[in-house]
């Protein structure tokens, strides 16, 4: 059996301008058979090599001398991707497709070989272009004097991290903070996209990556991701169930309804997650993920992607959030801020209430075998 391990040192950036060394992450990758995977041999495969293909869009674009990481070399993932466009458009032919050019490998972490598995969902808002009425709570662009800055251009070694902040002065700083931002500290300096009518689901917003604002005309207004204030993510359930506030295991249903019962508390418990991410509008009434392509519900998969590239396929074993068994081929798509580690996964469900139900009661242990190309696949 043959091990890959892939070290991952991250950095913070502190106000005092130094770089603390955090204990490092390992992903560990052992080589497996598909006859090793549950359910394999019995699943339905031709959603997730469709939504590879869509992938493989992007990869057709990357440096051919590129690597994607541990997944190894581009030009190998843009012959797999060109072998893909010719797969049968049957459960069969898309089955062996991957068997024929991909390996599967059995991942584990600092851990273990199992991790925490969720779901996210495209939510509803409600909004307004103009600050009127109950539209009172923005949706802001990316910041004029936003800076994201690439470590690795400053120090080898810091490849691959980067760090986000403003000037102030002649020093660079911290981006705002939920808190400050709250407080109306952007006013003049990042222009809002929408004003809805609901701090709570703007918050919940940003949590799911995107999501559809209907305006006061009737159309809709499809938004997404397109930068963050480069602050930690807190997980705001923890905090509540820390406080004793509600029971685990936390869902969000359970955090909305105790929002929605303690208004006078509910920005001071937001305000405890200083990440703050602001929003494009999306084109063609796409829902995107982070690898810039239309998700898939069921098939799309929000991961880290220090550790897992983004575009490939993997093989997903845990339960939904009803306790049902949940083994099928995903497709790395997108991230998230909760998404941190080597054995992580956000399911993304697609919109409507079944979908909303479904990812707010996904808080599942699982694993992932991740599928690389073969090198002499033919």
């Amino acid at each position: 059996m043959r091990f890959i391990l892939l070290l991952l040192v991250p950095f913070v950036f502190s106000s005092c301008a130094l770089f603390e060394e955090k204990p490092r992450d390992h992903l560990s990758l052992a080589e497996m058979s598909f006859a090793d995977l549950d359910g394999w041999s019995g699943n339905a495969p031709l959603q997730a090599l469709d939504a590879f293909r869509v992938s493989c869009g992007e990869i057709a674009h990357k440096n051919v001398n590129g690597t994607l990481g541990v997944g190894g070399s581009v030009a190998v993932w843009q012959r797999a991707c060109v072998a893909a466009t010719l797969a049968p458009q049957t459960e069969d032919g898309a089955r062996a497709y991957f068997e024929q050019y991909f390996t599967p490998y059995a991942a584990s972490g600092n851990d273990g070989d199992e991790g925490l598995f969720t779901g996210y969902y495209t939510p509803q808002l409600q909004g307004s272009l103009t600050q009127i009425g109950a539209f009172q709570t923005p949706l802001y662009q990316r910041p004029s004097d936003l800076i994201a800055a690439d470590l690795g251009a400053f120090k080898q070694d810091l490849k691959g991290q980067r760090i986000v902040g403003k000037v102030s002065g002649s020093n660079f700083v911290p981006y705002d903070e939920r808190a400050e931002i709250a407080r109306g500290s952007l006013a003049t300096r990042a222009p809002v996209l929408a004003w809805v009518d609901d701090p709570a689901s703007a918050f919940f917003l940003e949590v799911q990556g995107s999501g559809l604002v209907r305006l006061t005309d009737g159309s809709i207004m499809p938004v997404g991701y397109d930068a963050a204030n480069g602050r930690a993510y807190v997980a705001i359930g923890r905090v509540l169930a820390d406080k004793g506030a509600i029971d685990k295991p936390v869902t969000m249903p359970g955090i909305r309804a105790w929002l929605a019962a303690h208004p006078d508390q509910a920005q001071q418990i937001m305000n405890a997650n200083p990440s703050y991410v602001f929003f494009r509008r999306l084109p063609d009434n796409q829902i995107l993920g982070a690898e810039g392509v239309a998700l898939t519900p069921g098939r799309s998969l929000a991961v880290d992607p220090a550790f897992v590239p983004l575009g490939a396929p993997l093989w997903l074993d845990t339960v939904d959030g009803q306790g049902a068994s949940l083994r099928r081929l995903m497709v790395a798509q997108d991230t998230g801020g909760a998404i941190k580690g080597p054995v992580r996964g956000d399911v993304f469900w697609g919109a409507g209430e079944d979908a909303a139900m479904q990812a707010g009661a996904m808080q599942s242990r699982g694993r992932y075998y991740l599928l690389l190309p073969k090198t002499d696949a033919r």
